[in-house]
C-alpha cells in the first residue's frame, strides 16, 4: 500500500479483504493470497526494477471504471492526475503477465495517490463528500430481488446484518439462526391449532428476515466462504420442505390428510429449479449466444413497472413464503397447498416456456464443460451408464432434439403407468426398465443440443413422480410421508449436485452417484418393493430406503464442504 494513499476505509475493505479472489487492487493498494503469492512477488520485483516516471495517470480516485479496466485508465477533468505509485505497477505487472488482479467496483467511493498538495486536499474534500458507511449499506443489499424482499425487508435488514457485524456474529451463525426459526415454524404449523398456524406464519417471515440478513452480513462484513454459500442455499430448501412436513402434520391433526399436496408442491418446486440450474449450467459459457427471445426480455427490463411484474410472477422465494406464512395464519393447510401448486405451476410454465423459446431461437455453441455439468446433473446410475454404452452408435444418428424427446418418453411411461396399472402391478417395473433404458439413450451423447438442459428436470420429475403416485396408490398410513422423506433425502444430493458444480469442484464422487442407484436405478428399485410388497411393507421400505440414502448422502456432502478448498463464493450486492 502507498503510504501516499487517500481514499475510504470501504474501498480498502473492498480492496484488500475479499477473500473470493487470489488477488486484488484498488488505485495505490494492492494484495494477494498464499495462492498468488508468487505471482505478485515475481510482479514487485518487475515493478521495482523498471524506470518509474514522475507522474502517471492512473485510475480514476472516484467513478472507477468498470472491474476489468486497465490501471493506466485516464483520470476524470476534474481530479488532476494521481502520482504512479508501486501498488499500481505491481498490478500493472500482474496484468501484463495474465494474472490480472479484481479490481472492485468503486463507484462513488474514493481511492487515489495524490501527486501534490493540492490534489491531496481535493481528494480529502472528495472523501469527505461521500459517507462511505452508506455506500457499504447500500452494497450489502442484492441488485437484484424479488419485491416483497425488496420493499419489504431490505430496508431494515441491512440494520440487523450491521448490527450482527458490530458484534462479532458471522453469517453462518445468522444461517443457522434462520434455520432453527424456520423448524421451530414448522413444530407450531404441526400443533394443527389456529394459533399454533398464525405463530408458524409469523415465524416464517421472521425465519426470511434472517435468511436476508446473512448474505446481507457476508456481504457488509466481506464475510464470504464455499460453505456459508453451501448453508445459505442447502438450509432454504431445508426450511421450505420442513415447513410442508409441518403443515401436513398439522392438517392430519385436524383430520385432513394433505401429505400427498406437501410431496406434490415438494415435486414441482424442485423441478422447478432443476430447470433453472439446468438452463444456466448449458448457457452461461454458451459462444455465439444470441436470441431474438433474450434480446425482447432486454427490452422488457428496461420499462420499470415490467421488471418487478415478470420477478413477481416466477413466485421467487420472498413472495412465495409471505404468501405461504399469511395463508398459513389466516386459512388451512389444504388452501396452502393448493395455492403453493397452483402458483408454482404457474411460475414454472412461465419461466419453461420462456427458457425453450430463447433455446429454440438462440444461435449458440454449447462447451463441453457445460455437458459435462448437465450430465452430472442427469444423475445416472449403472444401468443408464450401461445402457448409454451400448448405444452410443444408435444416439450419434439421432435428430438434436432426440434426447429431451426420449427422456420425455420413458418419463411419461414409468410414471403413467404407475397411475393407470393396479397397485403392485409388474407392468410398473416392466416400464421401470424401459425408463432406466430410455434414460440411458438420452444421455448417450455430449448434452450439447438446444434442448438438451430438459433431460436433468425430465428425470426429476420422472423419478419423484413415480415415488408420488406408487406412495399414494398404496393407500395406507405413513406411505406418503414415508415416500415425503425419501424424495426430500434424493432433492438433497440433486441440490448439493448443483452446488458443487456451482462452486468450480465439480460433481459428487462416482462411487456416490453409483451407491445410491442413480435417478434410474431408485426408481426401479421403488417400482420392484411395490410390486413384491404389500402396502404396509411398501412403507417401511420406502423409510428404510429413505434413511440409507439420507445417511449415505449427507455425511459425504458434509464431509466435503467441512473440508472444502473450494474459492469463496457468494451472490454480489449491488455495486458501490
Amino acid at each position: 500500500m502507498d503510504p501516499r494513499f487517500v481514499g475510504h476505509v470501504h474501498a480498502l475493505r473492498l480492496g484488500l479483504t475479499d477473500p473470493r479472489f487470489p488477488a486484488a487492487a484498488i488505485p495505490g493498494a494492492a494484495t494477494a493470497r498464499p495462492e498468488a503469492r508468487a505471482a505478485m512477488l515475481a510482479a514487485l520485483r518487475q515493478a521495482a526494477a523498471a524506470p518509474r516516471p514522475d507522474t502517471a495517470r492512473a485510475s480514476q480516485p472516484s467513478g472507477q471504471a468498470a472491474e476489468g479496466a486497465p490501471s493506466g485508465a485516464a483520470a476524470t477533468d476534474t481530479h488532476p492526475a494521481p502520482a504512479v505509485s508501486l501498488p499500481d505497477l505491481v498490478a500493472g505487472a500482474l496484468d501484463a503477465e495474465g494474472a490480472a488482479p479484481h479490481r472492485p467496483e468503486l463507484g462513488t467511493l474514493v481511492a487515489t495517490v495524490p501527486g501534490d498538495p493540492q490534489t491531496r486536499n481535493e481528494a480529502r474534500q472528495a472523501v469527505a463528500a461521500v459517507d462511505d458507511e452508506d455506500v457499504r449499506l447500500r452494497s450489502a443489499v442484492k441488485a437484484r430481488d424479488g419485491f416483497f424482499t425488496t420493499f419489504f425487508i431490505s430496508p431494515y435488514s441491512r440494520y440487523i446484518a450491521r448490527w450482527c457485524a458490530r458484534r462479532g456474529l458471522t453469517p453462518n451463525q445468522v444461517t443457522t439462526a434462520s434455520l432453527i426459526t424456520a423448524l421451530i415454524a414448522a413444530a407450531a404449523a404441526a400443533t394443527g391449532t389456529r394459533g399454533g398456524f398464525v405463530a408458524a406464519g409469523v415465524l416464517l417471515i421472521l425465519s426470511f428476515v434472517l435468511d436476508c440478513t446473512d448474505g446481507q452480513l457476508a456481504r457488509y462484513s466481506l464475510q464470504y466462504s464455499t460453505l456459508g454459500a453451501w448453508l445459505d442455499a442447502t438450509f432454504d430448501r431445508a426450511k421450505e420442505y420442513a415447513y410442508y412436513a409441518g403443515l401436513a402434520l398439522g392438517a392430519a391433526r385436524g383430520g385432513d390428510d394433505v401429505w400427498a399436496l406437501a410431496l406434490g408442491a415438494m415435486v414441482l418446486q424442485t423441478c422447478r429449479h432443476v430447470v433453472d440450474f439446468s438452463f444456466n449450467e448449458a448457457n452461461h459459457d454458451a459462444t455465439g449466444n444470441t436470441s431474438p427471445t433474450a434480446a425482447l426480455s432486454d427490452r422488457l427490463d428496461s420499462v420499470g413497472w415490467t421488471v418487478w411484474v415478470r420477478r413477481m410472477i416466477v413466485l421467487p422465494i420472498g413472495e412465495r413464503w409471505a404468501m405461504i406464512a399469511v395463508l398459513t395464519a389466516v386459512t388451512t393447510p389444504r388452501i396452502v397447498f393448493y395455492a403453493l401448486l397452483i402458483g408454482c405451476g404457474f411460475a414454472a410454465a412461465y419461466t419453461t416456456a420462456g427458457r425453450v423459446l430463447r433455446s429454440l431461437t438462440r444461435k449458440a455453441r454449447r462447451t463441453d464443460r457445460a455437458a459435462q455439468a448437465l450430465a452430472d446433473l442427469a444423475d445416472s446410475g449403472p444401468l443408464a451408464e450401461g445402457f448409454a454404452a451400448a448405444s452410443k452408435g444408435l444416439a450419434r444418428r439421432l435428430p438434436s432434439l432426440a434426447p429431451p424427446v426420449i427422456a420425455a418418453l420413458g418419463a411419461a411411461a414409468v410414471t403413467l403407468t404407475a397411475w393407470l396399472a393396479p397397485y403392485g402391478s409388474p407392468w410398473t417395473v416392466v416400464a421401470a426398465l424401459g425408463y432406466a433404458l430410455t434414460s440411458g439413450l438420452a444421455v448417450a451423447r455430449p448434452l450439447k443440443g438446444a434442448l438438451d438442459w430438459l433431460v436433468p428436470p425430465v428425470f426429476r420429475a420422472a423419478e419423484y413422480g413415480t415415488i408420488l403416485i406408487l406412495a399414494a396408490r398404496a393407500d395406507v398410513n405413513g406411505a406418503l410421508p414415508a415416500a415425503f422423506g425419501l424424495v426430500a433425502a434424493v432433492a438433497y444430493h440433486h441440490y448439493d449436485t448443483v452446488y458443487r458444480i456451482r462452486g468450480g469442484t465439480g460433481a459428487p464422487p462416482h462411487w456416490l452417484v453409483r451407491a445410491v442407484g442413480g435417478h434410474e436405478g431408485r426408481t426401479l428399485a421403488v417400482a420392484l418393493l411395490a410390486t413384491l410388497l404389500g402396502a404396509p411393507q411398501f412403507t417401511i421400505a420406502l423409510t428404510v430406503l429413505a434413511v440409507a440414502v439420507a445417511l449415505v448422502v449427507v455425511a459425504e456432502s458434509v464431509r466435503f464442504w467441512v473440508s472444502s478448498g473450494a474459492p469463496a463464493v457468494h451472490d454480489e450486492g449491488e455495486p458501490a
